[in-house]
């Protein structure tokens, strides 16, 4: 990681938690949206409720982490930043292992059971680790200049 001013990596940090929120309000928002909507026309889709649930609960965990991030945020010093920088680098790794699970939930569903809840479920797991990933490696690209 080369050197950055305290100032700038904090912009940069609270950027990224705010896009991160961005994305957990919408996520819950279509989430909900998707569910409502199936429950007042009275639709059943196993496929679209376990993506509605999925997609709302991740938003949720995004939110109430994202802004958690935001309330404790402060100036770091080199040795907060290199910690920053390793948890980030952990966190895009997690994020690749969600997609994995995702990829795993959604094969499984079609291929070996049929479910289309579990197939629906896994592509919301996809959805939400490849959109984190994104997220934190936008924050990577921006703190390793």
């Amino acid at each position: 990681m080369q050197y950055m001013w305290a100032d700038t990596l904090l912009a940069v940090e609270r950027a990224h938690l705010i896009r991160l929120i961005i994305w957990g309000g919408a996520s819950l928002l279509v989430g909900s949206a998707l569910l409502t909507l199936m429950r007042v026309r009275g639709h059943r889709s196993a496929l679209l409720d376990h993506f509605g649930i999925q997609t709302a609960a991740w938003g949720a965990i995004d939110l109430v982490l994202a802004a958690r991030g935001l309330h404790d945020l402060e100036l770091r010093d080199l040795a907060g930043a290199t910690r920053l920088d390793r948890l980030l680098w952990l966190n895009i790794g997690l994020d690749v292992g969600y997609v994995l699970v995702g990829l795993t939930l959604l094969v499984l569903g079609w291929r070996l059971a049929r479910r289309m809840g579990l197939v629906g479920a896994g592509m919301a797991v996809i959805v939400q680790g490849s959109a984190l990933a994104l997220l934190d490696l936008v924050l990577a690209g921006q703190i390793s200049r």
